[in-house]
């Protein structure tokens, strides 16, 4: 059995035997998302991604390809760019990231570049870059499953709460809720978060939903 089957062959037994709406942790490291333009001018036109490792929400994978940001302050190497290309460049780093850089970038949902920080992304091997406004931290978010949402009445866009156990435990609040049948079960949380609760990919959190706030 693969490491995804066993995971959801737990995250099932749990589901079951509980009867509380649980979902699988993916700890987020700073990555990269490249436009087909940006992949072009980077790595030469029609370049096509290697994938190395596959994420465990479907159709999404780890690149061998990096790159490296600089900022005003200081500069990230290796950076792994995730497949396939999107529309739009995107670079999601931690706030930590953002402080090595010399660089403001807003919490923002994944997808939105509004004021979004502007960082030069560099090919090192090439000796290519661009600079554009392409960096983002992340909105805390789950990914469901409609099966699950109905299961435990939750909806798309509802801001629910993430719990854990453990000798560090910790409620993370103002965690969005993605659904779409596009999706498996799974929180990110980048590395900033996970380390604050000194969780792991592959634990299980809970999820409990919010009074008084509202859906975006």
């Amino acid at each position: 059995m693969d490491q995804q089957s066993l995971r959801k062959l737990i995250e099932d037994t749990i589901l079951h035997v509980q009867n509380v709406p649980y979902v699988i942790t993916g700890v987020s490291n700073r990555h990269i998302h490249l436009s087909r333009l940006d992949m072009d001018t980077l790595f030469g036109p029609g370049h096509e991604l290697t994938p190395v490792k596959d994420l465990l929400q479907p159709g999404q994978y780890a690149c061998k390809e990096t790159v490296s940001a600089a900022g005003p302050k200081g500069r990230i190497n290796n950076i792994r760019i995730l497949g396939p290309v999107r529309g739009e460049t995107q670079l999601e780093l931690s706030m930590t990231d953002t402080f090595s850089l010399g660089v403001s970038c807003p919490i923002n949902e994944s997808g939105n570049l509004d004021k979004a920080g502007r960082i030069r992304i560099e090919n090192p091997v090439m000796g290519t870059s661009i600079e554009k406004n392409c960096g983002i931290i992340a909105l805390r978010h789950a990914h469901l499953t409609p099966e699950t949402a109905r299961k435990f009445n939750l909806r798309d866009k509802q801001f629910v709460s993430l719990e854990y156990g453990g000798k560090r435990g910790i409620r993370y609040g103002g965690v969005l809720l993605r659904v779409s049948d596009r999706f498996c079960d799974e929180i990110h949380l980048d590395t900033d978060e996970a380390n604050a609760g000194a969780v792991k990919n592959g634990d299980m959190g809970v999820i409990v939903p919010l009074k008084g706030r509202h859906d975006v």
